[in-house]
């Protein structure tokens, strides 16, 4: 008897789900945590999210548009929210407490979407120097005009920017790895002093 033809692969026949892409979304947050964005595909992200793999390529172009995405989410965000705190009105004291209250906050707000952002700072921080709109250059940027105001001890803006972040930073990858409990924004008074330690050190 001859052997049946195989018989060729059969489209995704999942219906279409409302509100697909907040789903998508949360869906690929945890694979790209657990498995790392190279790892995860396309068809386990939609399954995951229980819906068709179509679906995700009606919002996304495919995987990397998707994590890129949702890193910038974060990213952008989080300069804006340093920007505001830090050049807002009152004392140094007063915006220091502003912006890691407002990271804080940010983190708490959505953590999973947050733990995403800090894995995945070395993929995708940006390397070139001319761009002037990421949290770690808008904080070098405001740390350089509090030294030529003499507001802190002059020294090298970057590196300062460098310990600054890292002790927020830090505490969020802490967080991450459950050696941290509780909410982050009932860590943000020590961080802010610690923060300001380090700005104020000579």
């Amino acid at each position: 008897m001859a052997k049946s033809a195989a018989l060729p692969p059969q489209p995704d026949k999942k219906p279409r789900v409302r509100n697909a892409k907040p789903k998508i979304e949360r869906a690929a947050l945890k694979l790209f945590i657990h498995e790392g964005v190279d790892a995860a595909t396309t068809r386990e992200i939609a399954d995951k999210a229980g819906v068709s793999e179509g679906a995700l390529y009606r919002h996304y172009k495919g995987k990397d548009e998707l994590a890129l995405s949702l890193f910038q989410a974060t990213h952008n965000r989080l300069s804006q929210l340093i920007a505001e705190a830090l050049t807002g009105t009152g004392s140094l004291d007063v915006k220091v407490n502003a912006a890691v209250t407002a990271y804080c906050k940010l983190a708490d707000e959505d953590f999973l979407l947050f733990s995403f952002h800090l894995v995945s700072m070395n993929r995708y921080l940006p390397y070139d120097k001319r761009r002037e709109d990421d949290p770690v250059s808008v904080t070098e940027r405001i740390i350089s005009g509090l030294m030529a105001a003499g507001t802190i001890p002059k020294g090298d803006p970057a590196l300062k920017a460098a310990m600054a972040l890292g002790v927020v930073m830090q505490a969020g990858q802490n967080k991450i790895y459950n050696r941290l409990p509780g909410p982050l924004l009932q860590h943000a008074p020590a961080l802010a002093r610690a923060v300001l330690a380090v700005l104020k050190s000579a």
